[in-house]
């Protein structure tokens, strides 16, 4: 039996029972609050942002350190499947909303109507291994704000938040850089893949994503780098609200 959803877990907007829901999942490091706008600028979709354990109002709780442990959480403690539903995932977020979509599939579960993913490779393409989740605190801030920046100049000027921020982000690419594919069936559901057209994510590690569904997938990018979505809000929600009008048009997917 699933256990219900549990407050700390997520953060919501106003309800709206007709919408289909939306859930999100932040990038490395980050906090379900990224996200909060958005459920005011997205009115065709009832808005939640999963809140991970180490960072926000979960600061205090042990971060996962492994992909299978945090999908575990994830599936256990967030009520997906009870209404049609989409799920976006941001960097890590992106691998996240996957490997939560083919667990709910080998559960059982019903999947989500479409899957958005942003600023990620297709996670069967080959990766250089790294172990910045080895470094101390200074060293892995400033290797991931080298490599993908996002993190705020008032965090970088503060030895007490850096050394918070570095808590989820070290958990954070724990979980990335120990993270191996698992070959198996290709989903069976659409899949919009978005990017940054200045960021180190090629177009065609995004067009990879085709590989590992049987749906539809459409690829679009946007200006800006890593973070695209924050410097251009808008193109981004518009192109978001577009795939989940067609969550309307669509049937839950039935378990494979």
């Amino acid at each position: 039996m699933r256990t219900a959803a549990l407050p700390r877990w997520l953060v919501s907007g106003a309800p709206r029972p007709a919408a289909p829901k939306l859930y999100c999942f932040a990038h490395g490091g980050g906090s379900a609050a990224e996200y909060l706008r958005w459920a005011r600028d997205l009115p065709g979709a009832e808005f939640h942002a999963v809140q991970l354990p180490g960072r926000g109002s979960r600061l205090a709780e042990p971060v996962f350190t492994s992909m299978d442990t945090l999908v575990e959480g994830v599936l256990a403690h967030v009520p997906l499947g009870t209404a049609p539903y989409a799920l976006f995932g941001h960097s890590l977020g992106s691998l996240i909303a996957y490997e939560v979509t083919r667990a709910l599939r080998t559960a059982g579960r019903p999947l989500p109507a479409q899957l958005v993913v942003s600023g990620y490779p297709a996670p069967h393409l080959p990766r250089v291994s790294q172990e910045l989740h080895t470094l101390p605190d200074a060293e892995l801030i400033e290797a991931v704000s080298r490599t993908h920046g996002g993190i705020p100049e008032e965090v970088l000027a503060s030895a007490e938040l850096r050394e918070l921020a570095a808590t989820a982000l070290r958990g954070d690419y724990q979980v990335l850089e120990t993270y191996s594919w698992r070959a198996g069936e290709p989903l069976a559901l659409p899949i919009t893949v978005f990017g940054g057209r200045g960021d180190q994510v090629t177009a065609e590690q995004l067009q990879a994503w085709q590989e590992l569904t049987t749906g539809e997938v459409t690829v679009r990018q946007f200006p800006g780098g890593h973070f695209y979505l924050r410097e251009q809000p808008a193109p981004v929600l518009r192109s978001l609200a577009g795939a989940l009008r067609a969550v309307r048009t669509q049937e839950r997917s039935a378990p494979c």
